[in-house]
Protein backbone atom coordinates (compact mmCIF):
# COMPACT_ATOMS: atom_id res chain seq x y z
CA UNK A 1 0.00 0.00 0.00
CA UNK A 2 1.50 3.36 -0.88
CA UNK A 3 -0.16 6.61 0.47
CA UNK A 4 0.85 10.65 -0.55
CA UNK A 5 1.54 12.55 2.13
CA UNK A 6 1.65 16.06 1.51
CA UNK A 7 1.89 17.62 5.26
CA UNK A 8 3.26 16.72 8.46
CA UNK A 9 -0.01 16.82 9.84
CA UNK A 10 -1.38 14.11 7.18
CA UNK A 11 2.17 12.17 8.39
CA UNK A 12 0.40 12.38 12.36
CA UNK A 13 -3.25 11.00 11.13
CA UNK A 14 -1.78 7.94 9.26
CA UNK A 15 0.29 7.48 12.02
CA UNK A 16 -2.41 8.03 15.03
CA UNK A 17 -4.70 5.98 13.24
CA UNK A 18 -1.87 2.62 12.70
CA UNK A 19 -1.75 3.10 16.80
CA UNK A 20 -5.12 2.83 17.19
CA UNK A 21 -4.98 -0.67 15.32
CA UNK A 22 -1.75 -1.68 17.08
CA UNK A 23 -2.38 -5.29 18.90
CA UNK A 24 0.10 -6.38 21.81
CA UNK A 25 3.10 -8.34 19.45
CA UNK A 26 2.83 -6.20 16.59
CA UNK A 27 6.09 -4.89 15.29
CA UNK A 28 7.02 -2.23 12.72
CA UNK A 29 10.27 -1.26 10.98
CA UNK A 30 10.37 2.22 9.92
CA UNK A 31 12.96 3.18 7.15
CA UNK A 32 13.77 6.40 5.03
CA UNK A 33 16.71 8.87 5.36
CA UNK A 34 17.34 11.24 7.54
CA UNK A 35 14.90 13.60 7.90
CA UNK A 36 12.08 11.87 6.50
CA UNK A 37 9.73 11.31 9.07
CA UNK A 38 10.44 8.45 10.76
CA UNK A 39 10.52 10.10 14.96
CA UNK A 40 7.30 12.15 13.64
CA UNK A 41 5.72 9.24 12.69
CA UNK A 42 6.45 7.32 16.14
CA UNK A 43 4.85 10.32 18.21
CA UNK A 44 1.71 10.01 15.91
CA UNK A 45 1.42 6.42 16.39
CA UNK A 46 2.08 7.12 20.20
CA UNK A 47 -0.78 9.25 20.33
CA UNK A 48 -2.70 6.51 18.50
CA UNK A 49 -2.10 4.25 21.16
CA UNK A 50 -2.90 6.84 24.09
CA UNK A 51 0.80 8.19 25.06
CA UNK A 52 1.08 11.67 26.29
CA UNK A 53 4.47 11.49 26.90
CA UNK A 54 6.64 13.70 24.83
CA UNK A 55 8.42 11.34 22.74
CA UNK A 56 12.22 11.33 21.63
CA UNK A 57 14.14 9.55 18.91
CA UNK A 58 16.14 6.74 20.77
CA UNK A 59 19.55 7.54 18.92
CA UNK A 60 21.59 7.30 21.57
CA UNK A 61 19.88 5.37 23.98
CA UNK A 62 18.81 2.87 21.11
CA UNK A 63 15.31 1.65 23.19
CA UNK A 64 12.61 3.86 25.00
CA UNK A 65 9.91 2.63 26.50
CA UNK A 66 6.91 4.32 26.86
CA UNK A 67 4.05 2.37 29.22
CA UNK A 68 1.19 5.04 29.59
CA UNK A 69 -1.01 4.13 26.98
CA UNK A 70 -3.50 1.58 25.99
CA UNK A 71 -0.63 -1.08 25.46
CA UNK A 72 3.08 -0.08 25.66
CA UNK A 73 5.69 1.44 23.31
CA UNK A 74 8.67 -0.09 22.36
CA UNK A 75 10.44 2.51 20.99
CA UNK A 76 14.14 1.72 19.32
CA UNK A 77 17.02 3.45 17.08
CA UNK A 78 19.37 0.75 15.68
CA UNK A 79 21.07 3.15 13.51
CA UNK A 80 23.99 2.97 15.75
CA UNK A 81 24.19 -0.79 16.03
CA UNK A 82 26.66 -2.80 14.36
CA UNK A 83 26.92 -6.61 15.05
CA UNK A 84 25.46 -6.08 18.64
CA UNK A 85 21.84 -6.43 17.80
CA UNK A 86 21.98 -10.27 19.18
CA UNK A 87 23.07 -8.71 22.66
CA UNK A 88 19.47 -6.29 23.22
CA UNK A 89 17.03 -8.85 23.75
CA UNK A 90 14.98 -7.70 21.03
CA UNK A 91 13.15 -10.72 21.00
CA UNK A 92 11.62 -9.58 23.92
CA UNK A 93 10.40 -6.59 22.98
CA UNK A 94 8.77 -8.54 19.67
CA UNK A 95 6.80 -10.61 21.36
CA UNK A 96 6.59 -8.61 24.29
CA UNK A 97 3.18 -6.83 25.54
CA UNK A 98 3.54 -3.65 23.33
CA UNK A 99 4.14 -2.62 19.86
CA UNK A 100 7.67 -2.19 19.06
CA UNK A 101 8.90 0.61 16.16
CA UNK A 102 12.16 -0.02 15.06
CA UNK A 103 13.95 3.08 13.25
CA UNK A 104 16.90 1.49 10.64
CA UNK A 105 15.01 -1.62 11.46
CA UNK A 106 16.23 -2.73 8.19
CA UNK A 107 20.19 -2.73 9.78
CA UNK A 108 19.06 -5.87 11.72
CA UNK A 109 19.74 -8.02 9.21
CA UNK A 110 19.40 -11.86 10.84
CA UNK A 111 18.00 -10.48 14.07
CA UNK A 112 15.06 -9.05 12.20
CA UNK A 113 12.15 -10.46 13.05
CA UNK A 114 10.21 -13.21 10.73
CA UNK A 115 6.58 -11.28 11.38
CA UNK A 116 6.58 -7.52 10.99
CA UNK A 117 4.82 -4.45 9.21
CA UNK A 118 7.42 -2.23 6.86
CA UNK A 119 7.00 1.22 6.73
CA UNK A 120 9.41 2.72 4.32
CA UNK A 121 9.13 6.68 4.04
CA UNK A 122 10.37 8.78 1.08
CA UNK A 123 10.99 12.78 0.62
CA UNK A 124 9.76 14.36 -2.62
CA UNK A 125 12.80 15.74 -3.90
CA UNK A 126 10.32 18.80 -5.51
CA UNK A 127 8.66 19.22 -2.34
CA UNK A 128 10.02 20.11 1.21
CA UNK A 129 6.74 18.14 3.05
CA UNK A 130 5.11 15.91 0.41
CA UNK A 131 6.06 12.42 1.28
CA UNK A 132 5.11 9.14 0.02
CA UNK A 133 4.51 6.30 2.66
CA UNK A 134 5.05 2.63 1.59
CA UNK A 135 3.26 0.31 4.23
CA UNK A 136 4.22 -3.96 3.18
CA UNK A 137 2.97 -6.75 5.39
CA UNK A 138 5.54 -9.42 5.91
CA UNK A 139 4.03 -12.50 8.12
CA UNK A 140 0.41 -13.45 9.30
CA UNK A 141 0.13 -11.25 12.13
CA UNK A 142 1.39 -8.25 9.95
CA UNK A 143 -0.62 -8.78 7.32
CA UNK A 144 -4.17 -8.66 10.04
CA UNK A 145 -2.76 -5.10 11.19
CA UNK A 146 -2.34 -3.71 7.49
CA UNK A 147 -5.82 -4.68 7.14
CA UNK A 148 -6.73 -3.41 10.50
CA UNK A 149 -5.11 -0.01 9.19
CA UNK A 150 -6.98 -0.16 6.04
CA UNK A 151 -10.20 -0.74 7.44
CA UNK A 152 -9.53 2.16 9.91
CA UNK A 153 -8.51 4.68 6.89
CA UNK A 154 -11.78 3.73 5.33
CA UNK A 155 -13.85 4.25 8.03
CA UNK A 156 -12.02 7.91 8.19
CA UNK A 157 -12.55 8.81 4.44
Amino acid sequence: MDITINTPEETQVLAETIGLVADAGDTIILSGDLGAGKTTMTKGIALGLGIDQMIKSPTYTIIREYQHGRIPLYHMDVYRIESDADDLGLDEYFEGEGLSVVEWGKLLGEFLPTDYLDITIIKDPNDIEKRTVSIQAFGVKSESFLKRIQQKMEENV
